[in-house]
């Protein structure tokens, strides 16, 4: 199996948050919304936020010391054919609301109580809609694509909170 690992940056300001609207990509030839992002670099294999940074940079012209309170708050894990994709998911804010044009795609401030009309993948959608119901915790969450099961099955998405494991079970 290939892995495909990426980072996906959503900046608010205010009441707003910056959504790019891309008219089609490498994997989809339809519209839809998502944060600022792509994958990760060779380099970037052992910091994800260091590609989100640049990504940012890339896709807003926002710099780094621009963001605020920037911090990774999902990891998002699914498989699609024969890949995996394992997605880092940062929120912050900016201290301002000027950004330029992206040849990703075409970005909008978008007032927090649209978001969740937006045309996004599962995962995104997921993610959004549980931050804004957590904006206040602290925790790294993992979101796992589940199909479920059934002639009306629907995807969903599964939560649980990232913790430090224990490695071994205490010997008794």
């Amino acid at each position: 199996m290939e892995i495909r690992q990426m980072a996906t940056a959503f900046l608010s300001n205010g009441t707003d948050m910056l959504m790019m609207k891309k008219t089609g990509s490498k994997l989809f030839d339809f519209e839809f919304w998502g944060g600022i992002g792509g994958h990760l670099e060779q380099g970037e294999l052992n910091s994800p936020m260091a590609a989100s940074y640049r990504e940012i940079e890339e896709e807003s012209g926002f710099k780094q010391e621009e963001v605020e309170n920037f911090r990774l708050r999902y990891i998002l894990l699914e498989v699609k054919g024969s890949e995996v994709r394992q997605q880092f998911v940062y929120f912050g804010e900016t201290k301002h609301r000027s950004f330029i044009p992206s040849d990703e795609g075409e970005l909008f401030w978008v007032p927090l109580d649209e978001l969740l009309d937006l045309h996004t993948s599962i995962l995104i959608k997921a993610s959004i809609r549980h931050f804004l119901q957590n904006q206040t915790t602290n925790e790294i969450w993992i979101g796992n694509v589940l199909n479920g099961e059934g002639a009306a099955a629907r995807p969903r998405v599964e939560w649980s909170i990232m913790q430090d494991t224990i490695s071994f079970e205490p010997v008794v």
